[in-house]
């Protein structure tokens, strides 16, 4: 029959599993999708979106850290996986496999002071701007901060790694002087803010 002749099919990126406004987490639990542990799932994954696109307007440009945001991309998929494994339903088993260290959070102090030293000082609030791959780091920023608020509160209620939380944090931090550096690198002026007159 044709049946059988045909080629193995792809799985079905569908899976109806999630009609009924429900998610399952790594450890098998099903929650409704509006539960804090799928809202911070899905401010990460808009925040990897964001540092995405960064990288790719980034990469235009030809800066030497998108390898970095490629990595930090990489590095958010194991965030994820630690938040959907919350500590008050996980084995061992499950925590071993989405343990998240403190190495990652040191090495994006390393970048963020290795960036810093090549910086003009900051004497003014700076609006994000500064060319196409500065506002895009900019705006990963923001997204970032808003990832780390929704991370924070299931932090405090046990059930993510503190790691996670500082990850986040740091990389706000990052973003915000790699945005900086890459105006600089391209010759973009950063707009500031100036107190618009009575």
């Amino acid at each position: 029959s044709p049946d059988r002749a045909a080629p193995d099919r792809a799985p079905r990126i569908y899976t109806r599993t999630g009609d009924a406004g429900f998610s399952s987490t790594f450890t098998g639990e099903r929650r409704p999708k509006g539960d804090p542990i799928f809202e911070a799932l899905g401010a990460t994954d808009e925040l990897s979106s964001a540092i995405g696109l960064a990288g790719e307007f980034s990469s235009e440009k030809g800066h030497t850290f998108v390898d970095q945001l490629h990595k930090i991309q990489c590095m958010l998929q194991d965030v994820g996986s630690n938040l959907a494994t919350p500590l008050s339903s996980a084995r061992e088993a499950h925590r071993k496999r989405t343990s998240f260290s403190e190495k990652p959070v040191l090495e994006l102090e390393q970048w963020i002071d290795s960036y810093s030293e090549q910086l003009p000082p900051l004497r003014a609030f700076i609006l994000p701007s500064g060319g196409r791959s500065s506002a895009a780091l900019h705006f990963s920023r923001a997204v970032c901060r808003r990832a780390e608020r929704c991370v924070v509160p299931l932090v405090q209620a046990g059930e993510a790694d503190p790691n996670v939380a500082k990850y986040l944090n740091r990389l706000s931090d990052y973003l915000f002087v790699l945005a900086r550096y890459a105006a600089m690198k391209e010759g973009k002026e950063e707009k500031i803010y100036i107190k618009p007159e009575p």
